[in-house]
Order: structure tokens, then C-alpha cells, then sequence
């Protein structure tokens, strides 16, 4: 998931008094049911007896449907075992890549692209030619599909700065040369930085196997990111902006919590930074370079993924995990199937524990892994909201660039505000089509706003949407007339954040040695299975034992989880 002003306390309180922009706009909550969460929660801590209604056995047996557990169950499948099953505690599969409807346009409800990946992520290569997405054309690779049709369509994006849009993220509109120069010099730290040590997507490429971090990435994980910047003498408020969105987008919190190793991290590992006039590291930058995106996101994708396993009757939802226990000869899971409220213990040879740290750390049951323990209690999670906006038709605009699919409104006044993306920006149609209703997916990452999570749980929807709709309407006159309905996803736990000190801990995690199997993936690469954090019969596959949430660190992670269990 992602999006990207430094935050208060203050701001989150005025939230508060905010009323609803337009009073007749309906809406409520969906996605994530949080009450099912919740319950699951007390059982666990009340610590109530079991007592399994039914028996059901797996060969291997995925805890978690979010991208990690699919691509896991993927692997598996490719692997040629088919002896699995799936538990998931939604209804619907995909984690925070889920995808939605309002109104009968669809939308996503949680992350919604996938930049096109360098050459690090061979796994998630290999995905996107299975898809269609990536073809080699006349000796060059090619994205997006059929005429490049998931490619986002320009234009891309554009910020709401001084009264006015301009195309680009990154603040030029009425800068002065200092902020330009500033913007160079940080350019140039990044492309230093990525010589003097790799910064590969998926993280954990970087690690070598029973080896520290390198001494670069060491230092750099040692200090937030803010404390590196002023070293540097990088204080501009521009830039200074721009660098906080881009970390609250990929992180969930600013640049007053993340390692400066996440800050350089998030440029050094895609495609650099490029000032005005300038490109990524002074090369031009690659034809490969791009933004994978669907009118319902990253739901896309992880429909795709669950597809075989729905069809094969191997995906079970509705099922809260319990209790997982590790023994002599396999693997016992009880899980509470919550439209019946039976409990179904599940024998396997083997489970992959698809589930974020912290609740992998409550069903582990009979002497948890040390490392488990520690994660869940070193790691910091941000919690999240995402808000689905139905308009009757496109919204009339302030002047400036034209509307692109992503929209951000420079010193947003909604706490952790990142703009939103237009759900129908990539409708391949004539005007009279654009005219019609659409969807607005509006982002807030809340990892930096104090009692956010509580505040989620307990503050009515018209709390959080009477603010968004203000905040909308001060770059768009006309939102409270168009707008007809806005519905809101709650995240308490979305993504961990990579606060300093959280690669140094995970880089020493799961630093076994791989297995010296190789697999043969679609596109003629052959991969090793890379180090898993893991027990006998455990093994731990989730884009927290990364640090930080995104597309390719849990595919990768889940893939590996699933080859190696493949392999035994």
C-alpha cells in the first residue's frame, strides 16, 4: 500500500469539531471487518479452551490470504504440491491489496499500484509475464499489457500548490534557486549512497546470508531520517515536504520516524531522484520505468492470485487462527469459523504463518521462536484509513495542470492527508464516457498522528469524512454538489514502519543458509530459495520481516516461504 507534511497532535484534535462538508452525503464503513478482528483478539486473551468441532488436514497449511500467504500458496502450486489450504479472517482474500465497489464502480481498498519493478524482484517479474503484463517485444521488455493499457495513462500526477496544480510531486511551481539547488544536492547524496552500497527491492536482497549489514546501510539505519537531512544541511521546506509524503506513502509515518536508510531507501531502490532538468542519477532513465495501476488497485492482482485456489476449493475465509502448535511430526492449527462458530483443527506437515508479526506472536502457541517475540515487540505498525468517493460526474478543478489519476494537495490540512487517486482515470473512452460518475480513493497514513488507532475504532465515519470533504473541497468548489456517497476502510495495523534500528534486527533473522535447490521460474531465470525466518515446521512469510509494506517485498517473501516448503 502507499501514499506521502510534517504532523501535530493539534490537528487531529480540530478533527473533532469538523461537520460533514455536505450533511445529506451518505456513507459508512467497509472493508476490514474490525469487530471480527476484535473478538478474535479477546478469545485469544481470555485464553478460552479449545475444543475442535471438526478435523481437516493439509499437506501445508497458509495462515494468511494477504500477498505473501497467495504467493506462497502460488509457489507451492508452480512446485507441483497441491496438497494446501488457505484460512483467511476476511471474507474476501488479498490483505491491504483488497479491492472494493461503490456504487458499482469499482475501486480499491487498499493499495492500489505497483511500479514497475527493476531487475531485483525476478519472482515478481516472473508474476507479471505470467499475468500478461510483461512481454518481450523485438528484443525489449515491454509492461502494462495489450498497447500498455495498465500502465497509468498520462497525466500521472500533479500537486495543488499555491492555489493552483502543477504536473509533478515534487514542488517547482514559484521555488527559488535555493530550493533547486537543494533539490540537486540531494539528488547527488542518493546516487553516491547507491554506489557505495546496493539498495535492492526486495530489502532483503541485500542481506547476505550470516553476515551484518553493510557499514553504509548500518549508519544510515542507526538515525532517523530527519537527524540525516540536517547533517547534510538539507532544510528546505520543499524538499523537506516532499521527502515526509514520500515516506508517510511508502512507510506510514514521516520523516521524524523512519530510518534515514527507509528515506534513501524508497529513491535508491526504484529509479533514484531527479531534480528539475535533471535525470535519476544524471542517466536517462529507463524505458522500463512506469506505474502498474487498475480502477480497483492492487485487487487486480490479488484477485488473480487467489483465482486457483477459490476454483480448487483450498481457500478457506472467515477463519480467525487461533492457535498454532508445533510438533514431533507436524503441525496443529485451530482456527474459529466464524459463520458457525465451530472450531476446525487443522493437522499439516507443514504451515506457513502468513499473519503480520504481532499476531503470529499470539497463535504460536508452546514456546514461540525468540525471534518471533522480539519482532512483535521492536517492530511499529501505522495504522491507516482509505476513503471511497462516488461522483456524479468529474469534479471541476482549480487552474493549472489537468486532472492526472494521482492528485495531492501540498500541506494537506487533513492529518496524514496523501490526496487521492481517480479510480476512472484509466477508462479508455471518448468525453462523453469521462463525463460520467467515477471514484475518488482518498489516503491518510496515520503512523505519525498520536492515538490514532483508538481514535479509529472509536470515532464515527462523518469524523474522519466531514474533514476529507473540507480539505477536497478547497482545490474543487464544486465537491460537496458532486459528491453522492463516501464509504471508509480502517487499517489499525497496516504496515509496519522501518524506525531506525528495524533492518539491523531483521537482517539477523532467518540468516540460515538456503537451500542449494534451484527452481526454474516461467521466464528462464533460475532462483535459490532465499533465507526464511522459520522453525522445523514453521515458517514466517509477511512484508513485516521486511520492515516495511509493499507489493514486492511480500510476494517475494511469501514466494521463498513456499519453495521452501516445497522443498522438504
Amino acid at each position: 500500500m502507499r501514499r506521502r507534511d510534517l504532523l501535530a497532535a493539534a490537528p487531529l484534535l480540530a478533527l473533532a469539531g469538523c461537520q460533514d462538508a455536505r450533511p445529506s452525503l451518505a456513507g459508512g464503513w467497509q472493508g476490514a471487518d474490525l469487530a471480527r478482528g476484535h473478538a478474535l483478539r479477546e478469545r485469544l486473551a481470555q485464553g478460552l479452551a479449545l475444543a475442535p468441532d471438526v478435523q481437516r488436514r493439509a499437506g501445508v497449511l497458509i495462515a494468511g490470504a494477504g500477498v505473501a500467504g497467495l504467493a506462497a500458496a502460488r509457489a507451492l502450486r508452480l512446485a507441483g504440491r497441491h496438497d494446501v489450504a488457505v484460512l483467511e479472517l476476511e471474507d474476501t482474500p488479498g490483505g491491504n491489496s483488497r479491492a472494493g465497489s461503490l456504487q458499482g464502480l469499482p475501486c480499491p481498498l487498499g493499495a492500489h499500484y505497483l511500479p514497475v519493478p527493476g531487475d531485483a524482484p525476478a519472482e515478481v517479474q516472473d508474476l507479471l509475464q505470467e499475468l500478461g503484463l510483461r512481454q518481450r517485444i523485438a528484443g525489449r521488455w515491454h509492461y502494462g499489457g495489450e498497447h500498455g493499457r495498465h500502465l497509468v495513462h498520462s497525466p500521472q500526477e500533479r500537486l495543488y500548490l499555491h492555489g493552483h496544480w502543477q504536473e509533478g510531486l515534487l514542488p517547482v511551481q514559484g521555488v527559488g534557486g535555493a530550493t533547486l539547488a537543494q533539490y540537486r544536492r540531494f539528488g547527488q547524496r542518493v546516487a553516491e549512497l547507491s554506489r557505495a552500497a546496493p539498495f535492492a527491492m526486495p530489502a532483503l536482497k541485500n542481506w547476505k546470508p550470516n553476515q551484518p549489514l553493510s557499514p553504509v546501510h548500518q549508519a544510515l539505519d542507526a538515525m532517523v531520517f530527519d537527524d540525516w537531512l540536517a547533517r547534510e544541511g538539507l532544510h528546505d521546506a520543499y524538499l523537506r515536504w516532499y521527502l515526509d509524503y514520500c515516506c508517510r506513502d511508502d512507510y506510514g509515518a514521516g520523516t521524524a520516524r523512519v530510518s534515514a536508510w527507509a528515506g534513501i531507501h524508497y529513491f535508491a531502490s526504484r529509479h533514484g531522484f531527479a531534480a528539475p532538468g535533471e535525470d535519476a542519477h544524471g542517466e536517462e532513465v529507463q524505458d522500463g520505468a512506469g506505474v502498474l495501476t487498475w480502477p480497483e488497485g492492487n485487487g487486480w492482482l490479488t484477485a488473480r492470485l487467489a483465482a486457483p485456489l477459490i476454483e480448487g476449493g483450498q481457500l478457506f475465509t472467515g477463519r480467525g487462527v487461533l492457535r498454532i502448535a508445533e510438533g514431533r511430526h507436524g503441525v496443529e492449527v485451530d482456527a474459529l469459523d466464524h459463520a458457525s462458530g465451530r472450531v476446525e483443527r487443522w493437522q499439516a506437515g507443514r504451515c506457513i504463518v502468513a499473519l503480520p508479526a504481532f499476531m503470529a506472536a499470539r497463535v504460536v502457541a508452546e514456546g514461540a521462536p525468540a525471534f518471533l517475540v522480539d519482532a512483535a515487540r521492536r517492530l511499529r505498525w501505522a495504522p491507516w484509513l482509505v476513503a471511497n468517493v462516488h461522483l456524479d460526474r468529474p469534479l471541476a478543478d482549480a487552474p493549472g495542470a489537468a486532472p492526472a489519476w494521482d492528485n495531492v494537495l501540498y500541506a494537506d490540512p487533513v492529518p496524514g492527508g496523501l490526496g487521492y487517486v481517480d479510480a476512472g482515470h484509466q477508462r479508455l473512452a471518448g468525453a462523453a464516457l469521462l463525463a460520467r460518475p467515477t471514484v475518488l480513493t482518498y489516503y491518510q497514513a496515520l503512523g505519525d498522528v498520536p492515538d490514532a488507532r483508538r481514535q479509529l475504532e472509536s470515532a464515527p465515519w462523518t469524523h474522519w469524512a466531514g474533514a476529507i470533504a473540507a480539505s477536497l473541497g478547497a482545490a474543487h468548489p464544486d465537491f460537496a454538489e458532486r459528491a453522492t456517497r463516501m464509504e471508509l476502510t480502517r487499517y489499525g495495523h497496516a504496515m509496519a514502519v522501518p524506525v531506525p534500528g528495524t533492518q539491523a534486527f531483521l537482517s539477523q533473522i532467518g540468516l540460515q543458509r538456503p537451500s542449494t535447490k534451484r527452481w526454474q521460474l516461467s521466464n528462464g531465470e533460475r532462483i535459490g530459495v532465499l533465507p526464511t525466518p522459520g522453525t522445523q515446521r514453521l515458517l514466517f512469510a509477511h512484508a513485516d520481516w521486511s520492515g516495511y509494506s509493499v507489493f514486492e517485498e511480500a510476494f517475494t517473501r511469501g514466494h521463498h516461504a513456499g519453495l521452501a516448503a516445497a522443498a522438504t
